[in-house]
């Protein structure tokens, strides 16, 4: 049985990354090249990212992907490293918030319907 720490890695940061590089590249007109830099990845990273080669186990819906894209515009126009992690933090606890990391967990794991770990206590966290 996955932890829901597991699925954050293995699922939900690749889900995240391949939503950044896709919106930075189609939204923001940045090079693959341009992008991997502001991501702290490769080229060949974000190359797979767009092919949906990478991080495709999770799909956001247009809710999730808007505040993404919020997120997204103001790495573009930042020089501050420190943002994306700031930004990443902060996607990843609505992700928490809106329960998309609790059906994801579910699904795994029939046994978990009475289940609420995923579900964090927002005010006792530092990424919001």
């Amino acid at each position: 049985m996955k932890v829901p720490c597991e699925l954050i890695i293995w699922d939900i940061l690749p889900a995240i990354r391949r939503e950044f590089a896709r919106i930075l590249v189609k939204d923001f007109n940045l090079t693959q090249r341009e992008t991997a830099k502001k991501l702290g990845v490769t080229e060949s990273a974000v190359s797979q990212y767009m092919k949906f080669k990478r991080g495709n186990a999770v799909k956001f819906d247009k809710k999730m992907v808007k505040e993404i894209g919020k997120a997204m515009k103001d790495v573009s126009e930042s020089e501050k490293d420190s943002l994306l992690i700031e930004k990443t933090c902060s996607i990843c606890a609505l992700i928490r918030s809106y329960g998309i990391l609790c059906k994801i967990h579910r699904a795994d794991n029939a046994k978990l319907e009475d289940c609420d770990v995923c579900l964090p206590d927002m005010s006792k966290t530092g990424c919001l």
